[in-house]
């Protein structure tokens, strides 16, 4: 089983990288097999790391480390008691807080992500609690055109990690160009 990081650790990990932090945090995911694709995903997609509950969450499990292929022992995990604290202390450190929903007031390709950015995607069943909805800066959503009005929280998830790589990766590109 991998060794947890200390929240605080996130930041630090983008620094040495000298990058802006690249955050995902899960808000009550409850099957292992979500987490595992999620943190499969996760590791492609270079996030710095990923933040779960200690309680009321699936913790990393033999499961979870099949299914995510290696990368629960590839991808820092913090765990905290309360999210809505973690997300409190994000902000701190400059980092904008995300929150993945199918109300969100924008489109997920609409916003700028070449900043110090956090995720936070909901549970299966019931999305982002009320107070975690409440503390993030920006919400957005995954438009979508078939009747079921909601996606699988590791798709969801695999969405937007892959648009912050796409953003920062041409960003880069651009600036290479330009010198």
């Amino acid at each position: 089983m991998p060794e947890y990081k200390d929240l605080s650790e996130l930041p630090e990990i983008a620094a040495s990288k000298n990058e802006p932090p690249f955050i995902l945090i899960l808000d009550g995911i409850e099957d292992p097999h979500n987490f595992g694709a999620i943190l499969r995903t996760a590791e492609a997609a270079g996030v710095h790391g990923v933040v779960i509950r200690k309680r009321r969450q699936v913790q990393v499990t033999e499961t979870v480390m099949k299914v995510s292929t290696g990368a629960a022992k590839l991808v820092p995990i913090a765990r905290v008691p309360n999210i809505a604290e973690a997300i409190r202390y994000l902000k701190t450190q400059e980092i904008v807080v995300i929150g993945v929903e199918i109300d969100g007031e924008k489109v997920y390709n609409q916003a700028d992500y070449r900043r110090g950015i956090a995720f936070v995607v909901g549970s299966e069943g019931s999305g982002l609690s009320r107070l975690v909805k409440e503390r993030c800066d920006e919400r957005v959503c995954i438009p979508m055109k078939g009747k079921i009005n909601s996606l699988n929280a590791s798709v969801a998830a695999g969405i937007v990690l892959f648009e912050v790589l796409k953003q920062r990766s041409l960003s880069t590109t651009l600036e290479t160009i330009s010198r």
